[in-house]
Order: structure tokens, then sequence, then C-alpha cells
């Protein structure tokens, strides 16, 4: 920060070491969440673990957010998360988003990557909404060979005629509004005959700009917005499929962008189908990665751990390729119960999965937030259903359930930050 004198950075970081040090605001008015008690809780037990023993793995993450927090620095963080059903639905994923960005005013940068998945036929996040018009094909990275090019979203949309819209709005939830400048439409006709045009509410229309690195088109305005139609230009050659992979929205503010990314079904091996992940991931640019696919890969009667773990090799490799200093962290799966001949049957690869992510996080010297034994181990869902935190499927989580998981992650990262900001304030002290 240019213009702020040592003393004045001494002091905000005095401030806001204190509010998150402090015994006594940790009773009042906490950044931490308050967390009810739930079934089988296993009290003591750190459920953000570091395997590898690295006390420093959030360190370059960590160093971010002081700029941000404490600094005052016009600096970016994006966090990604990526998953399969727990994602998709938003709840989960948003509960952290909104708590960091809680931290500080003015935190609320890009909202980043989302997918229209109303033309999909298939349930929208609840912290933006879409809407369609025509007919849409669907190809997902679920599909054994998925009919077109995925991406990032593992999910791409294709209008059977011109007349289609996809219309886009980022309301405001949870006291944030994310309004956009930039947005990157995701897709490409075969000819390049067939072009995206963006309608705004005053009916003007705009036209993109290609780039073929990303291989999407970027439309630059001139102030911000909330809304805006997707529909194709008419010209007078013959329709030609455009083929639609989602949406990047940009503001270029300084603060924290938080992108789930999530599709109902997915494994890892799922998202490693996705033959332009990396030309995404270009937008994205993650400095942190939460990793909370694997309740599907451990859906089955023989579980391949070392599969399982060569899988995410895999992926983590596309990823470092693009954003080579991104960190991560792993989230262990849910306990969960299999439905065999009407029946429904506990998972045991709950516990080998736990064990995989374990071996992961180690490798990778990062930390995995242990969910699996917080729930209470093998058979815990069925006590989280009885309490009304689960869903009778005894896989996924009703509203709250999830709303306690995203804030127990938040806590658990948190409290490494708390750590790193005790460490960093003995050193002021001594010097």
């Amino acid at each position: 920060m240019q213009n702020k004198s040592f003393f004045v950075v001494f002091l905000l970081f005095f401030v806001i070491s204190s509010l998150l040090l402090s015994t006594d605001f940790l009773k009042g008015q906490s950044v931490f969440r308050a967390i009810p008690p739930t079934p089988n809780q296993v009290q003591g037990k750190p459920f953000l673990a570091f395997p590898s023993g690295d006390s420093l793995a959030y360190e370059g993450l960590f160093q971010t957010m002081d700029s941000l927090l404490i600094d005052g620095e016009e600096t970016h963080l994006t966090i990604m998360h990526i998953g399969g059903s727990h994602i998709q639905a938003g709840i989960f994923s948003n509960r952290m988003r909104a708590n960091l960005l809680t931290l500080s005013p003015g935190l609320v940068s890009a909202r980043g990557l989302i997918f229209p998945f109303s033309a999909a036929k298939t349930n929208n996040p609840y912290n933006y909404s879409t809407t369609y018009t025509g007919n849409w094909i669907v190809a997902k990275n679920t599909q054994k060979e998925p009919c077109f090019v995925l991406g990032l979203t593992g999910m791409c949309i294709v209008p059977e005629d011109s007349s289609a819209t996809i219309t886009i709005f980022t309301k405001k939830n949870d006291s944030l509004s994310y309004n956009f400048n930039t947005i990157y439409v995701l897709g490409y006709s075969d000819s390049m005959w067939v072009k995206p045009q963006l309608r705004l509410r005053d009916s003007l229309l705009i036209e993109g700009v290609w780039n073929a690195k990303t291989m999407s088109y970027s439309f630059n305005l001139e102030t911000d917005i909330n809304t805006f139609t997707l529909q194709f230009a008419k010209n007078d050659t013959m329709w030609q499929p455009f083929y639609l992979r989602g949406f990047y929205l940009d503001n270029q503010r300084a603060g924290i962008s938080y992108v789930d990314i999530g599709v109902n079904g997915a494994s890892v091996l799922s998202y490693l189908k996705c033959e332009l992940l990396e030309n995404d991931l270009q937008l994205v640019h993650p400095d942190l990665c939460i990793l909370s696919i694997g309740i599907n890969d451990a859906n089955c009667n023989d579980f391949d751990t070392s599969q399982f773990i060569n899988n995410y090799k895999n992926l983590i490799a596309k990823i470092r390729r693009v954003s080579p200093n991104c960190q991560f962290l792993f989230t262990t799966n849910n306990d969960s119960y299999r439905r065999i001949s009407r029946k429904y049957v506990n998972n045991p690869n709950g516990y080998l999965a736990q064990q995989a992510f374990y071996s992961l996080a180690n490798y990778y010297k990062c930390g995995v937030f242990d969910l699996f034994a917080y729930m209470g181990g093998l058979k815990s869902i069925s006590e989280w259903e009885k309490a009304g935190l689960a869903k009778k499927d005894k896989v996924h989580f009703t509203t709250e359930g999830y709303s306690i998981i995203g804030d127990l992650l938040y806590d658990a990262l948190l409290n490494e930050y708390a750590k790193h900001l005790k460490q960093k304030r003995k050193q002021y002290e001594s010097d």
C-alpha cells in the first residue's frame, strides 16, 4: 500500500489480528460462526488436518488475505470450489462465499463462472437466476461419451434454432450484490458464422470480441449491470450449432471471487473428460482450489482408491498447468448410504475415501477438511437425517445441513489464518 505509513499499516494489522485472536471478541461480535450441535459430533479433533505437518501450506493464500484485509491493497483473491451435486446446489459453497465476503467491507469482486442450469433442465444455484427460451440440447461430463466438447463447468448446451435465448440475473443475495461490466460468453460455432449478441435492459444490442485462447467472446460494458440476455445474430447463412459452456462475469475490482463448479453425479473422471477445462481456467486463475469431488467415485461395489488418487493427480496437473501457484484444500466425502434392491445400505467406501484424501493432502502438502470424521464416521448420516440435517436419500443434506458444513469449513480455514496472524504479530512485536 503506497500511501499509508508504516504506523497506519501496523495499527490496521493490530486491529484485524485482535478481532481474530481475542477471546473476548470471539464471545461477542465474532468473525467466526457459531456452529450448532450436530449428531455424533467429535470434540477436540482438528477438522482441517495437515497430514504432512506443513504449517505453511497456505502461507501464500494468507499473505494475499493480509494484503486485502490489513494493507488495503488493490489485489485480488480467487477461490475455486469444484464438486458434484453438493456444489451444484450452491448452498454449501455460497455459505463459504458469503462468510468470506463479510470479513471486511468492499471485498465483493467478480461473480466469476456461472452456467445456465435451467436451460439444461436441472437445478440452478439459488444465488443467481437463469431463464431461457427455445429448445437446448444438453451434454454433461457425467455422460459416458458427451456429444459436445466440455469445459470447466462440465456442461454444454446447444440451441436448436437461432431464436433461443438465455437470460442471467445475479440477484442480490445474503446482502451481497454481484454487478459486472465484462462478460465472457464461453462458446463457439464450428464455422464461426453464428455469433452471440447481448441484449441489455435498454434493449441495446452489443457484439463481442473473439478470443481463440479461451475459446470465448468478451463483451466490455461502459457501466456495471446485473442482468443481460444472450441471443444470436441473424445472418443469411444456414443455422449452425453454438456450443455454450457458460459465462464468466467480471468487474476488474479488487477483493475475493468465489467460483463454484458442480455437476450432479460428477466424479473426478467426469472432469477429466472436459477438453476445454484448461482454456476456461485461464479466466479463473484460482489461488486456492477446494476439491469436493468424491461422493460419486465411491458410490460403487469396488472402490479403487489408487485409481481415485491417480485421477485426482491428473486433474490437479491440469489446474497447475494454468495456475502453477494454486494451493489446494481437499474435503472428504460425507458418510452416505447406497440404495440396493430398494433398501438403503451404508457405504463403507466413505472410510476408504477418507484415507485417500489424507494421502492426497500429504502428497500435496496441503489441508484436508475431514467432514467424514466430524459427522461421526460410518452410519452417522442416519443421525443427521433424524436431526433434519440430511435428506432421506442419506447422501445429500438439507439447507440447514449444508449451511452448517459451509460454516465449519469457513471456521476451519479462518482458524488457520488466525494462527498465521498470531505468528506475524509476534514478529512485529519482536522487531
